[in-house]
């Protein structure tokens, strides 16, 4: 009973996206094969224990399902329920001769429809991992910091939103697939940066987040293996991923350049390194790509010795070039201080719109150390205080009160 439990279980983990992206396809109705997925797992809690699991447990939820879409449509004997349940059925029958249920991954399609152009973005990436990792509406709500009551409401207008539309469950044309990737991407980045600054605990229900998205990444780079995109994506998150353990030392946030490299994860770098030489082998950089090769770059520097500063600041260069952004700007800032160009630093800094700084804690961070560099000590301590004022991490705050400390003293 027990056994028949834990793979009900196990399946409902393993394939819960798989199957709903399957009925999804034919439906286009999400909350219906949400409906009669949750159905069907209920019926084999039920079924399993007293009658044995089945030889094949996704093609049983999969069938149960199905017939539980079936029989709804036919009680709400609308036309647009038509043809799906003509469909369904047909496929049905063709499975029952064949005795056997064979269904093809449908969840990239599940997840260009949730990042679909008619879709809220907001609300793309909270509809993905709900579709296609089963995460409840509570979960997801407090990861994003709003509440139950409010994501439920949102998730629930979004997949009215898809069947209304006819948001058609199919890989978009070759021309529109980039830009449909492009989007996906975000969201699955939001996903990530969600739970990035989680990983101290201080959030158990953010925690997480991060694998989930490195989940989806590695499965979009997968089922679209000619996008370079997702391959770069896939790869900075592993870069970032794999430095968790070292990212924090006695609950004090610790940079990159005093990260103890015995705690990373070789392995995850490895995948990294992996997965950004087959985006480079595509040839269509893009801003994921370049993102990873910095990472990339600061790995190799830290595990070798070598100085890559240069290198480093011609991929900023080259990523301010085809995705300019505040964070790109203060990175290449920070990059420049970092190869001792603190003048031409502080130029960069200098050169943002201060409307677009007032309130971007990083700035004023690298700010604080770059006049600091420059031995503008007053405008050092204010600009520690600034950022400070602004770092909402406990751990960030901490290190950035110590640097403050030693503003005008001997490193």
């Amino acid at each position: 009973m027990n056994d028949a439990r834990a793979i009900a279980e196990q399946t409902a983990r393993a394939s819960y996206g798989k199957l709903l992206a399957w009925l999804c396809s034919r439906t286009s109705d999400v909350a219906g094969a949400e409906d009669a997925l949750a159905d069907a797992f209920r019926a084999a809690l039920e079924h399993w224990p007293d009658n044995g699991v089945p030889h094949a447990p996704e093609a049983w939820i999969l069938t149960t399902a199905r017939r539980k879409l079936i029989d709804q449509s036919r009680k709400n004997k609308t036309r647009a329920d038509a043809a799906s349940t003509l469909l369904l059925a047909a496929e049905e029958a063709q499975d029952a001769l064949q005795n056997e249920v064979v269904f093809p991954d449908e969840r990239l399609k599940l997840m260009l429809a949730c990042a679909h152009p008619a879709i809220d973005a907001s609300i793309h990436t909270p509809l993905m991992l709900q579709t296609v990792l089963g995460l409840d509406a509570a979960r997801i709500a407090s990861a994003f910091l709003i509440s139950p009551k409010a994501m439920s409401a949102r998730l629930v207008r979004a997949k009215r939103k898809i069947k209304a539309a006819n948001i058609p469950f199919a890989e978009p044309s070759i021309d529109t697939l980039p830009l449909r990737i492009n989007a996906l991407l975000e969201a699955i980045y939001a996903a990530y940066g969600t739970g990035w600054n989680d990983d101290d605990g201080a959030d158990e229900n953010s925690r997480g987040l991060t694998f989930e998205a490195i989940f989806l990444a590695k499965l979009v780079s997968d089922l679209s293996p000619d996008a370079a995109e997702a391959w770069g994506l896939l790869s900075l998150m592993l870069h970032a991923e794999a430095r968790r353990a070292a990212r924090r030392r006695d609950g004090i946030y610790v940079p990159l350049r005093e990260q103890d490299t015995n705690l990373w994860d070789k392995q995850l770098i490895q995948k990294a390194e992996r997965a950004l030489s087959h985006a480079w082998r595509l040839n269509q950089p893009g801003r994921y790509q370049i993102e990873a090769a910095i990472q990339s770059a600061h790995a190799a520097s830290k595990l070798s010795g070598r100085d890559v500063s240069d290198d480093i600041i011609v991929l900023y260069q080259r990523l301010i070039e085809i995705a300019p952004s505040i964070g790109a700007q203060v990175s290449y800032a920070a990059a420049l201080s970092s190869g001792g160009q603190h003048d031409e630093a502080l130029l960069v800094l200098d050169s943002i719109a201060a409307n677009l700084i007032d309130s971007y804690q990083p700035y004023w961070a690298i700010r604080a150390h770059v006049l600091n560099a420059l031995n503008r000590h007053a405008g050092a301590q204010s600009a520690y205080d600034r950022a400070i004022g602004l770092a909402s991490d406990p751990a960030v705050r901490t290190f950035l009160f110590e640097k403050k400390q030693m503003v005008g003293k001997a490193s």
